[in-house]
């Protein structure tokens, strides 16, 4: 057994073991425990911290060190919550996700399945993102989830099976194009997250000041599909309690220049993300490398 494969076991042991303990506990200890993870990743193992410092001093200049490393904590200890109520789905598939997470303006879901041509949700690495998908598959809307594949196989097969667990569906990064227009076809909801860097085959776009690559697909669904688009943003209001902010997203595509067209329809919907990172910055994934292709000389840290 090589190393590579090793890692991968030890890996997936030690999520499937935390998982369980997360389960074992009361709501609140096991966002607690997240919490204590989102530290210990910060202050000892201080995973991609120095990333996430720099991403931050580049995009808020007017913060001081202190604020930006009180935010970047914050981050940490926001991602380790959501990733232990993403470990919980197995025993929250059980309950009311109602009583945990409201939407804002939930009517749009039923505009969206009145018109037949089902829904893209759009959002990025930005709170409990999974969970919100979760809770908008327990409501009874049809969700199919783009994801891509992780590195450790194990660890893929079992998210992928918690993402089952609560309704969501999968589709597969690699067959995308097809699946997505059969899933629209189908009026079903299909959720994409488009916060992350896409190198050369990206649309280059503003994003916080700094030229960015970005993902196309989401625009290049919309305007191929003209499906509707409704942006999605999950901000913790207590120990118990999320709001869903939901945001439809209106464009009128000139249908002259494609590659326009999704540069444009993509750096409306990547401003409105901006727009609520600036809300609630301690949200966001900010150890990604999301200017690594832009912006080179971000690749030393």
């Amino acid at each position: 057994m090589n190393r590579r494969r090793i890692r991968h076991r030890l890996e997936y042991w030690l999520t499937l073991s935390l998982a369980f303990l997360a389960r074992l506990l009361p709501y609140r200890f096991a966002l607690f425990l997240g919490q204590i993870l989102g530290d210990i990743t910060f202050g000892i193992i201080k995973f991609r911290k120095r990333v996430a410092l720099k991403n931050l001093s580049r995009c808020f200049t007017k913060r001081s060190t202190a604020q930006l490393k009180r935010i970047c904590r914050q981050s940490y200890r926001n991602l380790g919550k959501s990733l232990v109520e993403y470990a919980l789905f197995p025993k929250l598939a059980r309950k009311r996700l109602s009583e945990m997470v409201e939407f804002d303006h939930a009517e749009y879901f039923d505009q969206a399945i009145k018109k037949g041509k089902g829904a893209l949700l759009l959002t990025g690495h930005f709170g409990s993102w999974e969970l919100m998908g979760a809770a908008v598959s327990q409501m009874g809307y049809p969700v199919d989830l783009l994801v891509g594949e992780q590195h450790n196989p194990l660890t893929d097969r079992l998210m992928n099976k918690y993402r089952r667990m609560m309704g969501v569906g999968i589709i597969k990064a690699g067959t995308s194009s097809k699946s997505v227009i059969k899933a629209l076809r189908e009026n079903r909801f299909v959720a994409m997250l488009s916060d992350q860097d896409a190198g050369k085959d990206g649309v280059l776009i503003d994003f916080f000041g700094h030229p960015t690559s970005t993902p196309k697909g989401p625009a290049a669904f919309a305007l191929r599909t003209q499906a509707p688009v409704i942006m999605g943003f999950i901000v913790r209001q207590g120990p118990k309690k999320q709001t869903a902010f939901l945001k439809k997203f209106d464009f009128l595509p000139c249908a002259e220049d494609r590659e326009k067209d999704i540069t444009k329809t993509t750096q409306k919907y990547t401003s409105i993300l901006e727009n609520y990172i600036r809300k609630h910055p301690d949200h966001w994934y900010w150890i990604h490398r999301r200017w690594k292709s832009t912006l080179p000389q971000w690749k030393k840290y």
